[in-house]
């Protein structure tokens, strides 16, 4: 034990000055596994837009299924996600307070749950999937190759779950870098294996749900041995698995209001989706490929939101108050010029951007339709997760997700039932995501300045 301890690699140190250095170090690795993890999807629907048959008809149906399960997917996923993010915070603070002890058996109780979360939502979304798709009003042409993807994705739930699992254990150690690895080698395993089972064996969606699969089985074993070979406290070690149960309800305390954030965010997205599907396949294929791109600026500026989580967490847990309204400063900063400058981007360059998924004509036009709304005002978004991070990393978790839940969700529910009710067109519609992320944002802020005297207090003894 004491020659391991010797050899220990020092974790990333994100609690001294400068911060700002630090912070854009850590978070870029992160910004390019966000990226090769959405790469996933995008792949999926590149290859299908391009191989999947010599019909334009047929391909755009095969982009429209694959494109249209996202949020259902989130909706069934989000709940053991977001207790990856109470994993990730749980560790980042006692890696701050240097307590090696809780270190350890908050990695090896978050490794567990994963596992067993992974079976729970694969099984569930393996047999739930096809009748909530028929709830979500899929259109019949898309319906049959939808319900088969998902059938092939969730059977690999409990590989994506590990991974997430695991990154985050890595990130709350301050590694970005071999969560990045990883991904990329089971991002290249996926682009492969797309191109041979549509292009090769002209499995069409069947082949791409494969290839995501075997990515996510790849991926999960790259972190699961990153775990293994770490000379420290965060060392996985597979006897010493167990659910400890203070480490679980500190896990829980944070995720789960976290999970149900995003699971009731997704709820939302569902209805939304519910309501594009009633506009006609085309349209759903268009809104599928726009979102997909709008998903890279996001993940873009997830990825500070991260950043801030685990800083800030880091600092809550060494008791340095002046570091956690320094970073959330920074934070903020970077997370507006990421989402003007890519949004704006992604905008202007939305028809050449939609153009390499295959959209052309009517779809085409939908697609730049919703990315001329959303895109422009993404960086809302990013304020708004980012303010949730430093929340969360302070050890506040259920004042967010009530926030949210109400400044989002019902903000985007009443409109569809009042404002689009009335005026029905996509436009309309799309105006609800910047409308319910300036009101929870500025929500946010608020809770922010006044959950930080009463922390801040607790830190300096007052």
């Amino acid at each position: 034990m004491e020659r391991t301890e010797k050899k220990a690699k020092p974790q990333a140190d994100l609690c001294t000055r400068p911060l700002l250095k630090k912070t854009v170090l850590f978070t870029l690795p992160l910004v390019f596994t966000s990226v090769l993890q959405l790469l996933y999807s995008a792949a999926d629907i590149v290859v299908l837009g391009q191989w999947a048959s010599s019909n334009p008809a047929v391909r755009e149906a095969a982009v429209g299924a694959v494109g249209s399960t996202g949020a259902l997917i989130n909706l069934i996923t989000n709940l053991f996600i977001g207790l990856s993010v109470g994993a990730l915070a749980v560790v980042a603070r006692f890696v701050g307070a240097r307590d090696n002890e809780k270190v350890s058996r908050s990695v090896h109780t978050a490794v567990l749950v994963s596992v067993i979360g992974g079976f729970i939502v694969g099984v569930f979304g393996f047999f739930a999937s096809g009748v909530m798709l028929e709830w979500m009003n899929t259109p019949e042409a898309v319906l049959p190759l939808s319900a088969l993807y998902l059938k092939i994705y969730f059977c690999g739930m409990p590989f994506n779950l590990l991974y997430n699992f695991g990154a985050s254990i890595l990130r709350a150690c301050g590694d970005t870098k071999r969560p990045l690895i990883v991904l990329a080698l089971a991002g290249v395993a996926n682009i492969g294996l797309n191109i041979l089972t549509v292009a090769g064996l002209k499995m069409s969606v069947a082949g791409v749900g494969v290839a995501t699969t075997v990515a996510q089985a790849i991926s999960a074993a790259g972190v699961v041995i990153a775990l293994m070979r770490r000379r420290d406290a965060a060392r996985l070690v597979f006897k010493k698995l167990r659910i400890h149960k203070a480490a679980f309800w500190d896990i829980i305390k944070i995720g789960l209001p976290a999970g149900v954030q995003g699971t009731v965010f997704s709820v939302s997205n569902v209805v939304i989706q519910s309501s594009i599907n009633g506009f006609g396949e085309t349209a759903v294929a268009g809104n599928a490929t726009a979102a997909n791109i709008e998903g890279f600026v996001y993940v873009a500026m997830n990825s500070v939101a991260q950043a801030c989580l685990t800083v800030v967490g880091q600092n809550y847990g060494a008791g340095k108050p002046e570091n956690i309204d320094l970073s959330l400063v920074q934070c903020l900063l970077l997370v507006t010029g990421a989402g003007l400058v890519l949004g704006v981007g992604a905008w202007l360059g939305g028809g050449f951007l939609l153009g390499l998924y295959g959209s052309e004509g009517a779809a085409l036009e939908y697609g730049i339709e919703r990315m001329k709304i959303i895109c422009v005002m993404y960086f809302m978004c990013g304020v708004m997760d980012t303010l949730v991070g430093a929340l969360r990393g302070i050890g506040s978790s259920l004042v967010p997700m009530l926030v949210s839940v109400f400044g989002v969700v019902g903000v985007r529910i009443l409109w569809i039932f009042t404002v689009f009710g009335k005026y029905h067109t996509l436009t309309v519609l799309y105006i609800s995501y910047p409308v319910s992320w300036f009101i929870t944002l500025s929500v946010h802020l608020v809770c922010y300045l006044v959950l930080r005297k009463k922390k801040f207090a607790q830190l300096r003894g007052q």
